[in-house]
């Protein structure tokens, strides 16, 4: 996955209909997440776009996300999302404000409001999960 801070430095130089291809081309690049993982459990509520997020354990208690959607655009949202938190220790993305990380990619204003009304929930959820596992719980 790239890095957060090449991310923002390509989205800026485009506009338009360039940022929903890079959004679609990060989606692209997330592991694949199997069917199996696919349930009402791992699923982000309040999104318009069918929404799966699933933390396994990394190496040395980093957390790793499995993710997947059923709308291009959106699955580049939630590779967004992860990029700000992706292998790094649970304790690290339980403390870190995901949105204002976000902010300098300006979603709102970017996307129409159902292709981000999940976003709060699914930034919810990996900061519960993360919060949970950095005082020693389980992954799912």
């Amino acid at each position: 996955m790239r890095s957060l801070d090449d991310i923002r430095d390509e989205y800026e130089f485009l506009d338009g209909d360039e940022r929903y291809r890079l959004l679609i081309e990060l989606g692209r690049e997330l592991d694949p997440m199997p069917d199996a993982l696919k349930t009402d459990a791992t699923r982000v509520r309040g999104c318009s776009a069918s929404v799966w997020v699933y933390p396994t354990p990394g190496s040395e208690g980093r957390l790793h996300f499995l993710a997947d959607s059923n709308a291009a655009i959106t699955k580049g949202i939630v590779a967004l999302v992860l990029a700000t938190v992706q292998d790094r220790p649970a304790a690290e993305v339980a403390a870190t404000d995901i949105a204002a990380v976000l902010e300098p990619f300006d979603l709102k204003n970017q996307l129409s409001s159902n292709r981000t009304q999940g976003v709060p929930n699914m930034i919810a959820l990996i900061r519960e999960t993360a919060a949970r596992l950095a005082q020693g719980g389980q992954a799912a």
